[in-house]
């Protein structure tokens, strides 16, 4: 399989996960948008509640965007990032509810509904609502069951503000994780090779490679 070292690759690897995501997730339900990898400084991502993508002759096509200086975070939170978009044109696109408010950066019920019923762990604040989301168990088993890479590829400017969406064209947000409650994921690497696994509980691994005993690196999060 080839490295995810390259800007072709990784967008062409977004596409595929949505794909997947979409099948397994949301019964196929959804249209690809345009899926990009942008710098903000304010979200994990976003996604436009307008289609601001056209072809000459054909239809025009929504946004995900998934941030640029975000992508070398735990794979996990990068699957959760677009789900979280694509909960949003889930409910934009197929059923006709709005699931924002001021501004398109309040999450409300509808969101939250949606968003726990695909995957993902929702808590409250008090500012933007039932924005903040996490990868389920369900998720996170998932990921491993399919064998979904880590993104080695990353920007090096993103800040860790709070959400926002887009200033010219309406979006909504993702949100930056609270931190306050734990991935079940965790992280095995080998010591000789560098190969890493991931499992839901603690187990005794060896690299099948090098015959090495696989060390623990914590849990993911």
């Amino acid at each position: 399989m080839k490295e995810l070292t390259k800007y072709s690759r990784v967008a062409g690897y977004l596409e595929k996960l949505y794909d997947k995501l979409n099948t397994d997730f949301f019964d196929g339900a959804l249209t690809r948008p345009v899926i990009t990898i942008q710098s903000t400084s304010r979200a994990y991502g976003h996604y436009s509640l307008s289609p601001i993508w056209t072809t000459e002759g054909r239809d025009s096509r929504h946004e995900i965007n998934i941030a640029a200086g975000t992508l070398s975070r735990p794979i996990e939170y990068v699957v959760a990032t677009m789900v979280h978009e694509m909960v949003h044109q889930l409910n934009n696109e197929i059923l006709n509810t709005s699931d924002t408010s001021r501004g398109n950066t309040y999450h409300n019920k509808y969101f939250r509904i949606a968003a726990e019923a695909h995957g993902l762990k929702v808590s409250r604040s008090e500012k933007y609502g039932w924005s903040h989301t996490e990868p389920s168990d369900l998720l996170i088993e998932w990921i491993i069951e399919n064998d979904i890479r880590e993104i080695p590829m990353n920007r090096t400017d993103f800040v860790q503000v709070q959400l926002g969406g887009g200033s010219r064209t309406p979006s909504t947000g993702g949100t930056i994780p609270t931190g306050t409650s734990k991935s079940n994921s965790r992280r095995w690497v080998c010591p000789c090779c560098g190969t890493i696994i991931r499992s839901t509980r603690t187990v005794n691994v060896i690299c099948g490679d090098c015959m090495e005993t696989m060390v623990e690196r914590g849990v993911a999060g």
